[in-house]
């Protein structure tokens, strides 16, 4: 193991992205990425199933993607950069990921924030 990343996983919250989970991750991370062009958004839009399946993604990232389980999607992998292109797609903004993957609704969510009224 990487001495650099001893003890990290005792830290709540913290994923790990190194060179392993870079490797697994990867076909997902591209068709995250690839989200900033419209032709990949709107095959997406019209059969995610198809756009999915012809990126390689494993059963398991597509469900991960249809359930947009954005906590879920961290954990194994997905870089937040990429994530975001993909939460346009899908029509959320920031805050409405960060309220889920906190598991809270978006009003409690933004009750936590300095300036809740800010939206």
């Amino acid at each position: 193991m990487n001495p650099q990343l001893a003890g990290l996983d005792d830290l709540q919250g913290t994923y790990v992205f190194d060179l392993r989970v870079s490797h697994r991750a990867m076909k997902l991370n591209r068709f995250l990425w690839n989200m900033i062009g419209a032709p990949a958004r709107d095959t997406f839009k019209a059969d995610p199933v198809k756009a999915m399946t012809e990126a390689g993604l494993s059963a398991e990232e597509q469900e991960l993607v249809r359930k947009e389980d954005w906590i879920g999607l961290i954990r194994y992998g997905a870089s937040f950069f990429v994530l975001e292109k993909f939460a346009r797609v899908a029509g959320r903004t920031n805050l409405e990921v960060y309220a889920m993957m906190r598991g809270e609704t978006f009003d409690d969510f933004m009750k936590t924030r300095r300036v809740p009224e800010c939206r």
